[in-house]
This record gives structure tokens, sequence and C-alpha cells, in this order.
């Protein structure tokens, strides 16, 4: 019986420090550990880098003894490298750097925003799906086309965890903030008129946070300008979501990213898929957020289809879009 490949993934983007063990068919296992700035603030790329280094050796050790096997028993060491925050990126690069030199051991370097499409296509098992990706780092729709994910439209400003980081550090919460702001939405009973803005198939949020800032310091209800700017700021990404459906004549929506476990954004997709008669797949909650399984399983992907890359070229880019990347797993 053939044995099945086990990849070991390291993710350290941004403010999570998570390894994974992933085989062909399942996760194995999946350990994070996630710096949190103090209230008010967002995220210092020196501090969560400096916490992804004490948190390191734990976080391997219990991924590793979790999934019940040893270091020896690893056929693919993968990491993320970006796009994301320089210096933490560098502590993820350099413990899979490491871990590939000293036990041998293939190393494969991962786009982070791929491992949240690939990993929620893993759980979806769809076949050919529009992707909605929304996090902190990215808020763009894509499909897949020769051999890239192409993308169909973006955010031009800030992306959609940025809008609610961003709106929730003027509330006085850390980033990330997505919680607390779908929590105060769920209150609100009153919509405002705010900025809407799609040009093309991209939206643009800076104008939306400038608007919900100032109603803020006006002393408008927390609760209905987060309903307002969650109401404007779904309906225009379903606008645009919408749009790749028609064009793309698919029939399935991949909702990926922290974001997407927001319950109104699942609502909106889920109506949108109704009236176009498509399927609606979201990826669990677990795995919404960065995580190390993220990049395991594309760094299997890539080992099975001997996409490797050699330690003196395991660097790491802060700037990174999916369209750069070919895709050697895919047909």
């Amino acid at each position: 019986m053939k044995k099945d490949k086990i990849c070991l993934g390291i993710e350290s983007t941004a403010h999570t420090f998570s390894v994974s063990v992933v085989s062909e068919k399942e996760i194995i296992s999946n350990i994070k550990d996630t710096f949190i700035p103090p209230p008010g603030q967002g995220i210092h790329p020196y501090e969560a880098a400096q916490h992804h280094l004490r948190v390191a050796k734990r976080v391997l050790q219990d991924a590793l003894g979790k999934s019940g096997r040893k270091i020896e028993d690893i056929d693919a060491v993968a990491y993320s490298k970006g796009p994301g925050l320089g210096p933490c990126l560098r502590i993820g690069a350099v413990v899979a750097r490491s871990l590939a030199s000293y036990y041998g051991i293939p190393l494969i370097s991962v786009n982070h925003a791929i491992g949240h499409i690939e990993l929620a296509n893993f759980f979806a098992k769809v076949r050919d799906p529009v992707i909605v990706l929304v996090s902190g780092g990215h808020t763009l729709v894509s499909t897949y086309l020769a051999k890239r994910w192409r993308i169909f439209g973006e955010t031009l400003d800030i992306t959609l965890g940025q809008l609610f980081d961003q709106l929730g550090r003027e509330l006085g919460y850390h980033s990330p903030a997505g919680k607390q702001i779908e929590s105060l939405a769920a209150g609100g009973k009153n919509y405002i008129d705010m900025p809407y803005t799609v040009k093309g198939n991209d939206v643009s949020y800076s104008g939306l946070l400038t608007f919900a800032k100032n109603l803020l310091k006006k002393e408008a209800s927390k609760n209905d300008v987060c309903f307002s700017v969650q109401e404007t700021a779904f309906a225009m990404l379903t606008e645009v979501t919408e749009r790749l459906l028609a064009f793309s004549e698919k029939n399935e929506i991949v909702l990926t990213g922290g974001v997407a476990a927001n319950k109104r954004l699942q609502e909106m997709m889920v109506s949108l898929c109704g009236a176009h008669g498509s399927s609606f797949h979201v990826i669990p909650k677990e795995y919404s957020g960065d995580c190390g399984a993220q990049i395991a399983f594309v760094g299997l992907l890539q080992y099975l289809s001997n996409d490797l890359t050699p330690i003196e070229k395991s660097v790491v880019r802060q700037s990174w879009r999916i369209d750069e990347v070919e895709v050697t797993w895919r047909n």
C-alpha cells in the first residue's frame, strides 16, 4: 500500500505563528500562538517577530507531539514566503530552513494567499470555483485560468480586514478586531448612507473608513456605524463577485480568509448563489484565519509536483501577488 506523504508547514506572515502537520488526506495537527497588541493598537512588525521567536520552539514541538510523528517522518517542510511583514516572515523562514538543512528534508516556499485558497478548496471539494479571499492582507475575487489563480477584482487601497482593524482601533480594540465589529454590527438598527465605491471590478474602502471614523467622533451610535460599514463593504464585495460569477460562467463560490468567518458576509454570498443557482462553500472557522495548515497543505501539493525550493533561494517576499505564482499541481 502506498504511504501518504507528510508535510510540515510554518506560518508567520503577521500576528500568528503556527505549525501544522498534514498528509494527503487530512490535517493531522494545527497549533498556533497569536501576538496580541495593546488595546487600540495594531501589529508592530518587530514586536510580532519577537513573539514568534519566543514561541517557535514550543509550537513546533506541540504540532509534532499532537501529530504523533517525529521530524524524521516528515517528507517536506514548507514556510510562508510571503506576502506579509518582513520581520515576521523571516522567523518562519529561518525555522524552516534550519529544519530542512539539519535533517535533510526538502524545503518548499509557499504563497500565503494561495494557502488560504487551496485549503478552502480542500474542504469544499469543489471542481472549478470562483474564489472570494478576504483577510487582513487580502481582498480579491479570483478564479483559476492557464496555470495561475487570476485576479479579476481586488481592493484599490485597504483590505476588508484592515477596514475592520482600523475601525476597531478607533473604538479602542486591538487588532484583529473583526469579531468586535461583527458583534457591534449585530446590535445596529439604523442604516447610515455611506460611500459606496466600486471602480470597474475593484473596490475601495478608504473613503468608507474615513466616513465611519468621522461619525464616531461625532458620537454616532457605535452599533449603527458598524452595522452600516458591514452592509456597505459587503455589498460592494458581493457586487464584484456576482460580476465575476456571470463572466466566468462558473457555478461554485468559495469564501476564504479570516473575514470569511463573518456570518453577515456569508449570508450575502448565500443569497448571491441562490440567485444564480450556484453552490456556496466557506472554509471552516477553525481554519479561516492564518494557520500552519494552509502552508502545509500547499507545500504538500508543491512537493508532490516536484516544485521545491533550494536552500540558497529560500528568501521571503513582503509583496507577492497570487497571479505571479505558477501553479504546478493543477491541470
